[in-house]
């Protein structure tokens, strides 16, 4: 499809291109937009008929692909009763129903649960949380460890915590607080285990502790940072260094959470709870914004007890009974879904056929865990013209970086996921030509 082609569509891409900020994008030079007219299943068709097999779940977030039956009619049903109401003195079925099933489903220990808008805004909340909690015992403890090459999201407190140089956030670095950073994971997911990989943050904890509120993290899979699987092990480790040493844990689990691993929740692998963890992206299904931020009750209670009374934070669309809704069907559907079979017969296949892209000069390594699939370049590439080509090829799959990867919807067919692997295959070959 040419630059022709798409602007004759009945969307009006040239007032797309001049008023329309898109995500991580330049206003004076753009990069094209396909238009979409509609999506179903694991399929996005664009307004000039092609039809793409999705391999991206639109930013990791449509655990079953688009217009889903059970989802349309949790929210058709919502929208007949009311679409939000504040949440400040009002309460509704949905939001306790939601509350109910992730208390239940989530690491033991996390029984309370604040709503919000965005991942990025349980982020924030969970580092409120943190810095509450420690203030509430009178003690001076304002600072995070985070782990380099990790991403926890856009704002600000979110920028402070995710990985400072060569990041996209290196620009603000002169204006986010300053918090401190341990070494990236060093030991893979499938490697054996050194204790040693735990040295750098043993001794960072051991000099800092006393001004350390948290240490958050990506457990197991680092995202956007890289796609980097690591030891379940350093995750043990860590939460027994945050108990030595009087620190919190915070998961950041929005990228991983609902299955994307082979775990319901990536902290399993590990078999450990954190303190708080922070849930968004596939809450919903990919219907919407929506997040959750979990915490135990010693420190719902700490700060409830505390000089404030309360926790400070409020967002106007907490709780927000649409969301909610579709939360509760997108749950329901996953959890009476054999969820495990499908993530393993989706990993099977990208370990099986992403492999032989070990072959081309092009590729560094291939990577698989649960329903995520990575082909790791020896140079970054050019995202316009790689997408493009995934495009000609009739697949939606967004690369950055060096870094080319799905994670498909988990009922993408055995066929689609075929799809998706032969487009990675011929766009890496081609890169070699």
């Amino acid at each position: 499809m040419n630059d022709k082609q798409i602007n004759k569509q009945e969307i009006d891409l040239s007032y797309d291109k001049q008023h329309i900020w898109h995500p991580y994008t330049s206003m004076t030079a753009p990069i094209p937009c396909y238009p979409v007219d509609s999506a179903n299943g694991c399929t996005i068709s664009l307004t000039s008929g092609e039809v793409l097999v999705d391999g991206m779940s639109s930013w990791w977030a449509c655990l079953f692909g688009y217009n889903v039956k059970e989802l349309n009619e949790a929210a058709t049903q919502q929208l007949a009763k009311m679409s939000h109401v504040m949440f400040g003195g009002l309460t509704h079925q949905p939001a306790v129903e939601l509350a109910k099933t992730l208390v239940e489903i989530t690491p033991k220990g996390l029984e309370k649960v604040f709503f919000s808008d965005s991942g990025s805004v349980a982020v924030e909340v969970a580092m409120k949380m943190a810095l509450q909690y420690w203030q509430s015992l009178g003690q001076n403890k304002t600072k995070f460890i985070a782990l380099k090459k990790g991403y926890h999201g856009d704002t600000f407190a979110a920028m402070s915590v995710t990985d400072p140089e060569g990041s996209m956030h290196e620009l603000y670095q002169d204006f986010v607080a300053k918090n401190y950073f341990t070494e990236q994971p060093s030991i893979n997911f499938d490697q054996p285990w050194q204790q040693s990989a735990m040295d750098d943050l043993s001794t960072l904890l051991a000099e800092n502790h006393q001004h350390i509120a948290a240490l958050i993290l990506e457990p197991i899979v680092q995202g956007a940072g890289g796609m980097h699987f690591y030891h379940p092990n350093y995750l043990k480790a860590a939460r027994s260094l945050c108990d030595q040493y009087g620190v919190l844990l915070i998961a950041d689990e929005i990228a991983t959470g609902f299955g994307r691993t082979g775990k319901l929740f990536a902290c399993e692998h590990a078999d450990i709870s954190p303190d708080i963890l922070c849930l968004g992206k596939a809450i919903t299904g990919g219907y919407m914004s929506f997040a959750a931020t979990l915490a135990t009750t010693k420190v719902a209670t700490t700060i409830s007890e505390g000089k404030a009374g309360v926790f400070m934070h409020g967002p106007t669309f907490m709780g927000n009974a649409l969301a909610c809704s579709v939360a509760n069907a997108n749950l329901k559907k996953l959890l009476s879904t054999d969820w495990q079979q499908l993530v393993f017969s989706i990993s099977s296949q990208l370990n099986s056929q992403l492999l032989r892209c070990e072959q081309l000069p092009s590729v560094n390594k291939v990577r698989v865990l649960g329903a995520i699939g990575v082909v790791e370049l020896h140079r970054a590439v050019d995202m316009v013209n790689i997408q493009k080509q995934f495009v000609n090829l009739g697949v939606w799959i967004r690369p950055f970086g060096k870094l080319i990867y799905v994670m498909p919807p988990y009922v993408a067919s055995k066929q689609q996921i075929n799809k998706l692997c032969d487009a990675i295959y011929q766009v890496c070959k081609k890169i070699d030509e």
